[in-house]
């Protein structure tokens, strides 16, 4: 099995509603299995300030060999689309129904890939997914041997319950 992370966000209609449905579709892949979802954190949009707040969470997947990471990438997108999903690349950090990023995949590292980068070339600068990801993975190493920890502590961010600012 191969231990992966993903990053679930939603900041459209009952977003709570919209990611329990995207853990409920990512645990029926073949070959997947949640088995662990941090709490959910209301945060504050990134990129783009004039929207509403997002909900977000991650999750730990154990995978089969069988999955590959780009077939979870791929079945993830096909999940976001059927879930109402529409992407816009002139809005790129606009409203979503659902957003699900491929954070980590065991310790697989890919930078020349077009369609997908690992470990998700901008989680380390943001709070929303390093603060729920050591809610489930207190001890977690990054590929490069980097402590998740010690990347959370080099942002600037503030944690007032389950809202995260940053």
């Amino acid at each position: 099995m191969v231990q992966s992370f993903v990053c679930l966000g939603s900041n459209m209609g009952d977003a709570g509603a919209h990611l329990e449905r995207a853990q409920k579709e990512l645990d029926s892949l073949p070959g997947v299995r949640v088995t662990a979802a941090s709490s959910l954190y209301r945060t504050e949009p990134q990129g783009r300030k004039d929207q509403p707040w997002f909900l977000n969470q991650v999750l730990r997947l154990d995978c089969s060999e069988e999955m590959t990471s780009l077939r979870l990438l791929d079945a993830m997108l096909e999940k976001e689309a059927a879930m109402g999903r529409v992407r816009d690349a002139a809005d790129h950090f606009g409203p979503r129904v659902i957003d699900m990023d491929l954070l980590l995949f065991g310790d697989e590292r890919k930078t020349e890939d077009e369609h997908l980068i690992l470990p998700h070339p901008r989680m380390e600068e943001r709070a929303f997914v390093l603060v729920p990801l050591l809610e489930i993975a207190p001890e977690l190493v990054m590929p490069d041997g980097r402590e998740v920890r010690s990347l959370l502590e080099k942002l600037s961010y503030r944690l007032e319950g389950s809202a995260i600012f940053q």
